[in-house]
C-alpha cells in the first residue's frame, strides 16, 4: 500500500472515497472490513458508477477545511446554506477541543448571518439556553432491528 504522502491530491481523494465506501461503518481511521450476510458484498465493478452519483450529488458544494468561523465568514450570503454539526456538547471521544463558548459564539453568529444555517446538535438544557430564540426541532432515533 502507498504512503499516502506520496500521492498526489486525486489520488488521496479516491483512496478516501474507496475506503469511504467499503471500510466498516465509513470510519474515517482505523478502517476495517467486516462481514455481513444482510447486505451486498463489495462490488468493485459499481466504484465508477458511485463516484459519478456522488459527483452529481455534490456539483455545486464546497468542501473547506476551514474553522466554522472562517468558513461562514467566507461564504456567507443571502443564498448560502450552512449545516453545522459541531460535536455534541458534553459528549466524549471527538478529541477536538470545543468549549461551551462556541456554542455561544455560534448562536451569536447564526443571529447575524446572512445565509441560512442548520445546526445538528444533542439536545441539552445548556444547548436549548445557547441557541434561545432559534427554531428547534427535536428528533427522536430509533433503532432498527
Amino acid at each position: 500500500m502507498a504512503n499516502p504522502e506520496t500521492l498526489t491530491d486525486i489520488q488521496r481523494a479516491a483512496r478516501f472515497f474507496y475506503l469511504q465506501q467499503h471500510a466498516f461503518s465509513g470510519k474515517v481511521t482505523g478502517q476495517s472490513f467486516g462481514t455481513a450476510t444482510t447486505t451486498p458484498a463489495i462490488n468493485l465493478c459499481r466504484i465508477e458508477e458511485n463516484l459519478s452519483a456522488a459527483h452529481l450529488r455534490l456539483n455545486g458544494t464546497y468542501v473547506e477545511n476551514l474553522s466554522w468561523q472562517d468558513c461562514m465568514k467566507r461564504y456567507d450570503r443571502p443564498h448560502t446554506f450552512f449545516y453545522l454539526d459541531p460535536p455534541y456538547w458534553q459528549t466524549e471521544g471527538y478529541g477536538v477541543p470545543f468549549g461551551f463558548e462556541q456554542y455561544q459564539e455560534m448562536a451569536k453568529v447564526m443571529g447575524i448571518c446572512n445565509g441560512k444555517v442548520m445546526v445538528s446538535i444533542k439536545d441539552h438544557p445548556d444547548i436549548r439556553q445557547a441557541f434561545d430564540g432559534f427554531h428547534m426541532m427535536g428528533l427522536d432515533i430509533v433503532s432498527v432491528g
